[in-house]
């Protein structure tokens, strides 16, 4: 097991470079550090004086990839790609353009993310998976036919319909929970509450369907008419054997989004001016703050491999037949 983790950490820096690298080209080749200037500063600022300051200031002046002017090793690490892709291995994401450092905002906006995805990743594994049972062992049924038309229905409708409607109705009209916003502490409860209940509902559909799917395929499998030839009750089967050899489909796609426990959603946080790391890369889009960016795309390709490997072993925990080689 140690053997395997460790190759599967040493497969993942060359796909870190690689993300890095595809990185830089986006935003270093197609964008130039003379096309970043003249973003920030504005059309009325912006002059060759002003473009190059800008460019010393936040280390840009330098060439991209190959420094020919530098000696030795210079020439690759006296470079816009080395001081400022390299250091991330290192979690050094380097400063904003505002000036302040982008590991300490990263871990100031954590805690507000996990606040968010934690909840909804347990209670829509909770929900999820009990509604798919219930539709499978009311196979066949009208609650069966009625739940697969939900489930289509909800698929259906946009993410963004769930958060204005919820902000409307339980915010606006009801007065419930505030529209937005952001506490400390206990305090915050009140403003977690509609953005995790929305990230629970927004899924069901699609998520529900997946676990139906995989449950009725494992309906059709030998061991589950061995189950009923002893004489075993269908409820005992579905609960009992059915769930268990369905984990390892289940693991694969609950563990594969540890990146947006991490992360936090995009829209919810931006609707509902929650701090976290979703609103933060949203900020950094519209601002055009292209260290941040960067940044969170690496942590983001990092999280997610962490969530491969933490898949592979979890599927020896959930049968010790696999062997990890």
């Amino acid at each position: 097991m140690l053997g395997y983790i460790i190759r599967r950490i040493l497969y993942a820096i060359p796909i870190l470079i690689g993300v890095n690298l595809i990185t830089f080209a986006l935003f270093f080749v197609v964008n130039t550090p003379d096309d970043m200037a003249r973003m920030q500063l504005g059309i009325k600022y912006v002059t060759p004086e002003a473009i190059e300051k800008w460019k010393i200031e936040r280390g840009y002046d330098k060439p991209l990839l190959f420094n020919q002017e530098a000696e030795k090793l210079g020439k690759l690490t006296d470079t816009i790609f080395f001081e400022k892709s390299v250091s991330m291995f290192v979690f050094d994401f380097g400063r904003a353009d505002d000036g302040r450092d982008i590991a300490l905002e990263i871990k100031s906006r954590m805690l507000p993310s996990l606040a968010i995805a934690l909840p909804v990743f347990v209670l829509g594994l909770i929900v999820y998976i009990t509604i798919a049972l219930l539709m499978v062992f009311f196979r066949a049924t009208y609650i069966d036919f009625w739940g697969v038309v939900f489930c289509v229905a909800l698929m259906s409708i946009s993410s963004l319909f769930y958060i204005i409607a919820g902000q409307f109705l339980v915010s606006k009209l009801w007065h419930w929970v505030p529209i937005s916003g952001y506490g400390s502490g206990l305090d915050a409860a009140k403003f977690l509450l509609l953005p995790i209940l929305i990230g629970v509902i927004g899924s069901i559909g699609s998520s529900t369907r997946w676990y139906r799917t995989i449950f009725l395929e494992e309906m059709n499998k030998e061991y589950v008419r061995t189950a009923r030839a002893k004489g075993l009750s269908e409820r005992i089967v579905l609960f009992k054997h059915v769930l268990r050899n369905a984990m390892i489909p289940i693991l694969t796609g609950a563990v594969v989004v540890v990146p947006l426990l991490f992360l936090g959603s995009l829209l919810v946080e931006s609707f509902f001016g929650i701090p976290g790391l979703g609103s933060y890369t949203i900020d950094a889009i519209n601002s055009q703050d292209f260290a941040i960016v960067r940044a969170m795309v690496f942590l983001g390709s990092m999280l997610y491999i962490i969530g491969l490997i933490l898949t592979d072993i979890s599927y020896t925990l959930v049968d010790p037949r696999i062997r990890l080689t």
